[in-house]
């Protein structure tokens, strides 16, 4: 009888090991896609794509029992021989290859020059091609930024003392109001896609104080924009026992400076093949929502046509006059107006005109909204009242509250669009994996 131990030891090498020192001089098997072939005479270089990035191997004249004109690009192929060290090279070594094997072999040319620095094609023929497009290795280098977001996200939460948790994305009801809900036939009964998790994760926080969740939401916004999609991944959280909304936006730069230490730290080769620079978070300014307006009206000449809610120009004007007035990249913008923000939101005692919430722009973009909750149940049940809604179906959601909560608040985070400012996108679509729009199912 055979048993497992959970331990299998690999002879093919990655690129971990072939960068210990002791490596270098002896001989090494290694294994990959054929990512581009560079012939220069009596020498080729073949360069392997591996998950933590690429490998050349140096195939000279008679020198390897794989003859090099036997292989082409998307191949995979399984190579030995001498690893040796070159400046030159990706990660500065390369393998002198001795022989090796063919291991798959793709049965069509690829749609898209891949193996390129750049891929210079259209975003749609990028997002028809989504899966080849995605080896290209600058397209790759995107997603695992991305992947470093949600592991700062995690991380920092975590360390934190917050629980991670798993809501419906199905449900009877929209948390956020609107029309923007997608409505689907749910064994005969009429159900909703998830706008968010905000009932849920104020439900939690009753439970375990402190709440996070990683997870994608639905709008059926029919916007076309460079900034809108119809799903997309929510960074959420929500916690008790604060003692106002300032909390909230703490806890966030605490994250954001978490994360972009990570991303220095343990993202530098992607950073470096994207070029970024990553953003200054030492210290977020904040500023009031009509402040706000006014400031920008001032400075750049421009009349205020919406005292209710930001306009996209408005948002790029503000980030600018940030950028130029405290060299900030971010900048919470607080006290939006009570009309503009759910009914859960707590309005400002001082002027119930405005919600303690808030908004974070990043270079001129909003990329996340949280604040203050309602925590009180007849305050909560006023404000449906005073808003024309109804409290049917949100009967667990409002119970949660009739058996007392304690002062909370939280925020949602767009990831695709964090993303997106981070590694210096024009479009969301281009730090989305299959992005979900008015026109894309596919693929």
């Amino acid at each position: 009888m055979e048993f497992l131990s959970g331990q299998t030891t690999k002879e093919a090498l990655e690129l971990k090991e072939l960068l210990a020192p002791e490596r270098v001089g002896t001989e090494v098997k290694v294994n990959g896609f054929v990512h581009s072939i560079r012939a220069m005479g009596e020498v080729s270089f073949v360069v392997l794509r591996k998950r933590e990035g690429l490998l050349q191997c140096v195939f000279e004249e008679g020198a390897s029992a794989l003859p090099v004109k036997s292989l082409r690009e998307s191949q995979t192929v399984e190579l030995f021989g001498l690893l040796e060290k070159d400046e030159r090279a990706p990660h500065g070594i390369e393998v002198r290859v001795k022989g090796g094997e063919i291991l798959t072999t793709p049965y069509a040319p690829l749609p898209l020059p891949i193996g390129k620095w750049k891929l210079n094609t259209s975003l749609e023929a990028k997002l028809d091609n989504r899966s080849i497009a995605l080896r290209n290795v600058r397209e790759r280098a995107k997603f695992r930024i991305q992947e470093g977001i949600v592991r700062g996200f995690r991380e920092y939460l975590t360390s934190q003392q917050f629980t991670e948790i798993h809501t419906p994305k199905i449900g009877a009801k929209g948390a956020e109001g609107g029309s923007n809900i997608f409505k689907l036939d749910y064994f005969h009964r009429p159900a909703v896609l998830a706008q968010s998790p905000q009932f849920y994760k104020q439900m939690m926080v009753g439970v375990f104080d402190r709440v996070f969740e990683t997870a994608p939401v639905f709008r059926a916004e029919k916007h076309n924009t460079k900034r809108h999609l119809n799903e997309y991944t929510s960074l959420d959280f929500e916690m008790g026992f604060i003692d106002s909304y300032v909390d909230i936006m703490e806890m966030e730069t605490g994250f954001l400076q978490y994360t972009m230490k990570l991303l220095a730290a343990e993202y530098a080769d992607e950073l470096r093949i994207l070029n970024v620079t990553l953003p200054n978070t030492e210290k977020i300014p904040m500023v009031r929502f009509d402040r706000a307006k006014e400031l920008v009206s001032e400075k750049y000449d421009r009349r205020i046509r919406n005292p209710y809610d930001l306009e996209p120009e408005e948002e790029h004007l503000i980030g600018r006059y940030f950028k130029e007035e405290c060299d900030a990249d971010f900048v919470f913008v607080t006290h939006y107006p009570s009309k503009k923000r759910p009914f859960y939101a707590m309005d400002d005692p001082a002027d119930e005109r405005f919600t303690l919430s808030f908004d974070l722009l990043f270079g001129g973009l909003e990329v996340t909204t949280g604040g203050q909750r309602i925590h009180d149940y007849q305050m909560l049940r006023e404000k449906i009242v005073r808003r024309g809604m109804s409290e049917e179906g949100m009967d667990m959601y409002l119970d949660t509250f009739k058996y007392g909560m304690p002062k909370h608040g939280g925020l949602g985070i767009g990831l695709e669009r964090m993303t997106m400012k981070i590694v210096g996108e024009e479009n969301v679509r281009e730090t989305t994996l299959f992005p979900r729009d008015l026109s894309r199912l596919e693929p």
